[in-house]
């Protein structure tokens, strides 16, 4: 199907896997337009909450909002173009279009590593040397912070990109995904990729080696702190604190390193696909019950301004 003559440029790429599944298209298709617009809402509501109440202006929640505003992102990259596939007869992404949403697929999902590294490092910061948090996480400080993991995502990014885009598509242009991933863009590749794949797994792994070195040794410090305090109360509340952000963390470098730094000999297409729609539409979708279900202060904030809203209607 659709095969492309060797040495010819591939102008498109064909989306395969459960796109094949016609029978189950239609339930595929609402239920991915639900989990893209509950996750475009309670990500959009967590950032309203902390930009419009006064205290919830503090690091914790700067960082809270700005991975909701990457996880609108990280979803809007890939969902709405599987969304139009499901409904289209035509099933397929551009040249153009697969290098751009593997770029900002890549530089979103690198930014959120990193970011989680930072939100680790605050929580260290606020439990460990609580005196001195207001001094070392200013809010100049956490803006650089933020910058730095942008910074640090979309450089990541542009080395990926040209790793696989470098690469020569000229046997086949069907790809047995719904994104344009790079261990799928490599299995269609007719030149060697042994210096690619080297150079991915040393960025990938620098990337989030480093950022999980930080997050251990945050909460290593953490918990270390934590069992000092001798009042009960005072320790459940140092610990719920972290309890969303460690789930996040599990979540989300659970299925990181199952999809990329797990041997090839082990990686599936059906694996593949499955822990991309696990980090890029269900986490996504996830991260605001994550840091609103356990948090006093959002639920607080949330019907305060509800309150507001339905007080000036009246």
């Amino acid at each position: 199907m659709s095969k492309i003559i060797n040495h010819s440029r591939v102008n498109e790429f064909i989306l395969m896997d459960f796109f094949e599944r016609h029978d189950i298209q239609t339930v595929l298709f609402f239920l991915c337009l639900s989990m893209y617009i509950f996750t475009v809402l309670g990500n959009a509501e967590i950032i309203f909450l902390v930009y419009h109440n006064t205290q919830l202006h503090t690091p914790m929640y700067y960082f809270i909002s700005s991975l909701s505003c990457l996880d609108i992102c990280y979803s809007t990259d890939s969902v709405p173009q599987m969304i139009a596939v499901l409904l289209s007869e035509k099933k397929t992404i551009s040249y153009f279009g697969c290098v751009m949403q593997f770029f900002f697929f890549c530089a979103f999902g690198s930014t959120e590593c990193c970011l989680l590294a930072v939100m680790a490092y605050d929580r260290h910061v606020a439990i460990c040397n609580p005196l001195n948090y207001s001094l070392l996480m200013q809010q100049r400080t956490c803006w650089e912070l933020v910058s730095g993991v942008y910074t640090i995502g979309f450089l990541h990014s542009v080395i990926e990109t040209c790793c696989t885009f470098s690469l020569s598509f000229c046997s086949s242009n069907i790809l047995h995904h719904f994104v344009c991933d790079f261990q799928s863009l490599l299995r269609l590749s007719c030149t060697d990729t042994t210096v690619n794949e080297l150079l991915q797994f040393i960025f990938s792994s620098l990337l989030t080696v480093t950022a999980v070195l930080i997050i251990l040794t945050s909460y290593i410090s953490i918990y270390l702190a934590i069992i000092k305090i001798k009042a009960k109360e005072s320790r459940r509340k140092a610990f719920s604190t972290c309890v969303s952000h460690i789930i996040s963390v599990t979540l989300l470098y659970g299925t990181i390193f199952y999809a990329y730094l797990s041997p090839k000999s082990k990686y599936s297409s059906e694996n593949g696909v499955g822990a991309t729609f696990v980090y890029a539409v269900v986490i996504p979708m996830l991260n605001p019950i994550i840091y609103s279900f356990r948090n006093k202060d959002i639920k607080t904030a949330m019907q305060v301004t509800f309150h507001d809203i339905i007080t000036r209607r009246i």
